[in-house]
């Protein structure tokens, strides 16, 4: 194995994980039971806002 091909293989590997992390991430985002989560902090993001002005 030369070292053109270790470049072209850890290319190839590297975007593969690289599309694995981001599907977890979207699956995790995405997923119903963190919606409450998220609307919740959405929700406190505006509430500081308003306090503050």
């Amino acid at each position: 194995m030369n070292f053109d091909t270790m470049i072209v293989w850890s290319k190839e590997i590297s975007l593969v994980l690289f599309f694995l992390v981001f599907a977890g991430v979207v699956t995790w985002a995405y997923w119903p039971g963190n919606r409450a989560r998220f609307e919740r902090e959405g929700r406190k993001i505006l509430e500081d806002d308003a306090k503050d002005q």
